[in-house]
This record gives structure tokens, sequence and C-alpha cells, in this order.
């Protein structure tokens, strides 16, 4: 759970809500399945942003551009290095 306020999806502006649509389009298709979180709350490090959508999207947005499967690195690639840095910064997502 986050430690900050968060706008949950049924309360969400149509500008937080395109937001997290847009960034979530830059996505690998794998991307789209949903990933049960540990607390089951549906606290995420995506609604942590969910104050500023502007911010929420150009960082998540970022990662989704650097995912794309049209760069040179391969997935398995892009998720050992993801893994690490979660595992260094003790996240679990």
């Amino acid at each position: 759970m986050t430690w900050i306020k968060t706008i949950p999806w049924a309360e969400a502006s149509e500008q937080l809500r395109q937001a997290i649509e847009a960034q979530g389009d830059l996505y690998p298709a794998e991307y789209e399945l949903p990933v049960e979180l540990p607390s089951g709350s549906g606290d995420s490090i995506v609604s942590s942003h969910s104050l500023i959508p502007d911010a929420l999207y150009h960082a998540f947005g970022t990662f989704g551009v650097l995912m794309s499967p049209d760069l040179s690195l391969t997935r398995r690639q892009h998720e050992m290095i993801t893994t690490v840095v979660s595992a260094t910064n003790r996240c679990f997502y």
C-alpha cells in the first residue's frame, strides 16, 4: 500500500484515466494481463502517481517505450535488468 493519497479508478478524472490508458498502450502486449498484488488492494506503483496524471504518463510511458520489442535488447534482457533493479531497490514489483 502506498503511503500517499492515491485516486482509485472509480474516482479518476477523465485526464487521469486517459493518462493510465495511454501509458499502458506503450507496453508490450504481454503486460496487458493484470497482476494480483500481495495486498489485494489494487494499489500499485502506477497509482502512487495518480495525483499528477501528466507525471504518471511520462514516467511510465518512458518505461513502456524502453521495453519496446523494436529495440536491440531482447525481452529476456529487459526482464533481467528490471528484475535486478527491483531486487536492488527491494521492490516486490
